[in-house]
């Protein structure tokens, strides 16, 4: 997740992202990116919220994750678009997509530029626009719909819960909590003029279409608790309420699934008839904690719990008979009636990788359809929770049920990536390996068509590159420490109980040995062209990092690492590491908060291997230098580019861009200004070719890039709104691959020329 920046730097970005329509995507006009991307991978990598059944048709399904993508299947999950980030973009606390009585008219909440907007849709998802009259100022916390209308609405802040009978033209304050807790919009329940709206603050109803709301009193839930997920359904006569509750003094405005271990009580009403709220909880197995209580709309007697477990793995509840009774779902334990993916008892990763439910859904109109995400997957059953099956990698790959999880096999992917990738390398045209964050790696055998974790030897959270030496060994920087120099990762707090080690294999990435051994995140590693048996790796620890040399790589384990002389200002964040064929070393140093960012970024050269440095930064590289790239079309290796991320809150503002230099380092020249610009990547058979990737305005292309001033235009064919780095294929012409920070890797053709 990225933290929050301040006015000036959101009004950069927004500028930036004006730019789209201002250039009108220069490589897209002059046909040289790709018009299409191909999803690859395994997923895994983050977490999924908010699972959402289309009403009118059951097959249709959305979900949100952290990672900004709103994911669409139109096929119950066997395959998944991703909304481009130019549409709409969400994070944990989105609301499920609300649908209306008009199939093509659905709100959301739009977290583009750090906001949290309520959007509207006409035209079933396609494209979204934000509420003309916004209550909550940005800063949506829940948002739902009468299924029944198109125009009645219920949005949130933090503190406060609003009511729109008009489609969100005009508000009335339903009910404000205070600034310590807020208020948890839990469910809502719409039948023609009657409204009921469950909240942490109580229950309050409307029986004049929500001209006005009284506070229910129907005791049964003590005051020790409060509400926290809420459903209800109704046949003839008869509606049905179920709740969810916490111990009070642990619920708070924009809580999630993770916070399970303050479960309290299940509750069930009959409303209009029933006295009282009555416990529901038979057959609900201690040790177990649920936090999302769900049922269609047109069914009273089928109703889900979900959440944990003392185990860490996600549970799923059913009662068939309105709550009488409590009977698992979910049976996890040797996969009973699940059919899994890379995922599951014996599996790659245990249950307990998931380890919850962070989002949880029951179809509105088909209480045999339901579905619950987590730490990287989603789940679903269309039988009533009789079996449950994956819905992240191709059917093709998946495991049967009531059968151990088979480890190290390999994946078709189905468009559900939520990991961030850092590195891709070929060791042969079919050996392909990607370096990741919380994955660890994943390995392909077969050009990038499937993926999985076929290797051994790596168990770190993260890669970070993967570089071939001149007889094909393979060298793998790795550490504990994942997102780094993200804008979460630059204090020292978050980095200096890392480890890390650089990594080696020589059959093309099937098992691996330790280098030596460093102990320390480790982030770049470079060969040595003038020595073979001398490499190089970057090491970020606020005391000891820097910059390390191993002198006799062919000692494998026994080898030794020596870390060199600190260049002047750099305060042991290193990043990227490159020599020259001459021998000259050129690194970059990246961002750190201590707690504001320190003049300790930036490009820094050496000519006698280490012993000194010279400081080639850029004013503007001082704050959060990303990437730099020799240009592999320039034989002299004197040109070179550079990323830069603009930092918040003071020196570090209004820095970024793209920068290049055609005399090492001695002058640059900031060629393209955007906000963060994280790397760049040269088309090694034609240098007019140049494609950008940035932190949150997607990914960019030059196609006339040795100009002096050249012009860079939005790759609108790409969806997602942050690309880490480009790779070129050296295997098949024009190939392109895109790796990125929370939605893996895409694969697309230029054309061309």
């Amino acid at each position: 997740m990225l933290e929050a920046t301040n006015d000036v730097l959101l009004t950069r970005l927004f500028k930036g992202l004006a730019l789209v329509s201002a250039i009108a995507a220069v490589g897209v006009a002059n046909g040289q990116a790709p018009t299409t991307w191909k999803s690859v991978g395994v997923g895994g990598g983050g977490a999924f919220y908010a699972p959402t059944f289309n009403p009118f048709n059951s097959s249709e399904m959305w979900l949100s994750c952290d990672m900004s993508g709103l994911y669409h299947s139109t096929n119950t999950g066997q395959s998944w678009a991703l909304t481009p980030f130019t549409t709409i973009q969400t994070g944990p606390m989105s609301p499920h997509v609300q649908f209306t009585s008009s199939a093509s008219i659905l709100y959301d909440v739009d977290t583009t530029g750090g906001n949290m907007t309520p959007v509207k849709s006409t035209d079933s998802g396609k494209t979204w626009k934000a509420l003309a009259n916004d209550p909550t100022g940005q800063g949506a916390f829940y948002l739902a719909s009468d299924p029944t209308t198109t125009t009645r609405l219920l949005v949130s802040n933090y503190s406060t819960l609003f009511f729109s009978k008009d489609s969100g033209a005009t508000w009335s304050k339903l009910v404000a909590g205070d600034n310590s807790s807020g208020v948890v919009l839990a469910g809502a329940h719409f039948d023609g003029q009657a409204i009921t709206v469950a909240t942490s603050l109580g229950i309050y109803v409307s029986s004049n279409g929500g001209a006005s709301f009284s506070l229910l009193k129907t005791p049964g839930i003590p005051s020790t608790e409060n509400i926290v997920s809420f459903a209800s359904g109704k046949v003839g006569t008869v509606t049905r309420f179920f709740a969810v509750t916490l111990k009070a003094g642990n619920i708070w405005g924009g809580i999630g699934g993770d916070n399970y271990n303050a479960y309290a009580s299940v509750y069930t009403l009959d409303y209009g008839t029933a006295k009282t709220w009555t416990k529901s909880v038979t057959g609900i197995p201690t040790g177990t904690y649920p936090f999302f209580v769900r049922m269609a709309r047109n069914d009273i007697s089928d109703v889900y719990l979900a959440g944990s477990c003392d185990a860490g793995n996600p549970i799923v509840l059913k009662s068939s008979n309105g709550g009488k009774s409590w009977a698992n779902s979910l049976i996890t334990a040797n996969n009973q009636n699940v059919i899994t993916g890379w995922q599951g008892a014996s599996g790659d990763r245990q249950w307990s990788y998931d380890q919850l439910a962070f989002g949880f859904t029951v179809c509105p109109t088909d209480a045999k359809r339901a579905a619950f995400t987590g730490y990287g997957f989603c789940h679903l059953t269309t039988n009533g929770g009789t079996t449950w099956q994956q819905a992240y990698v191709d059917p093709l790959s998946q495991h049967p049920v009531n059968a151990p999880t088979p480890k190290k096999k390999s994946y078709l992917g189905i468009g559900l990536e939520n990991t961030s990738n850092w590195w891709i390398n070929w060791s042969s045209p079919t050996s392909v390996l990607a370096g990741a964050s919380d994955i660890q790696l994943i390995r392909s055998t077969d050009g990038g068509n499937t993926w999985g974790f076929n290797y051994t030897g790596m168990s770190l959270n993260s890669s970070y590159q993967i570089i071939t030496g001149p007889t094909g060994t393979l060298y793998m920087s790795t550490s504990s420490a994942h997102d780094m120099y993200q804008s979460t990762h630059l204090k020292d707090s978050v980095i200096d109980g890392g480890t890390g080690d650089v990594l080696t294999s020589t059959d093309q990435g099937a098992t691996w040995t330790k280098l030596g051994s460093i102990g320390h995140v480790v982030m770049g590693v470079a060969l040595d062209p003038t020595n073979a048996k001398r490499m190089y790796a970057t090491v970020a620890h606020s005391s000891k990092g820097g910059v390390y040399v191993c002198s006799d790589i062919t000692k494998g384990v026994s080898a030794t690492w020596v870390r060199l002389t600190a260049p002047t200002r750099t305060q042991g964040h290193a990043f990227n590491i490159t020599v020259l064929k001459d021998g000259t070393l050129v690194a970059t140093y990246s961002g750190r908060m201590a707690p504001g960012f320190t003049d300790s970024s930036g490009v820094f050269v050496s000519k006698d291997g280490g012993t000194t440095w010279i400081d080639r930064s850029a004013a503007n590289m001082h704050w959060w230098t990303m990437d730099l790239t020799v240009d592999p079309t320039d034989a002299t290796q004197s040109t070179w580019y550079t990323g830069v991320f603009s930092g918040w809150g003071g020196a570090a503002n209004n820095k970024g861009g793209l920068y290049k230099t055609t005399n090492r380092g001695v002058t640059w020249t900031e060629i393209w200004t955007s906000d963060r610009v994280g790397s760049c990547s040269v088309d090694p058979k034609n240098p007019k070719i140049i494609y950008a990737t940035t932190e949150t305005q997607g990914l960019w292309i030059s196609t006339n890039a040795t100009n002096a001033s050249p012009t860079f235009g939005l790759v609108g064919s790409y969806p997602f709104r942050q690309p880490t780095r480009v790779f070129f294929n050296p295997n098949k012409a024009g190939e392109v691959w895109v790796t990125s920070f929370g939605n893996g890797v895409r694969i697309g053709t230029q054309s061309s020329p």
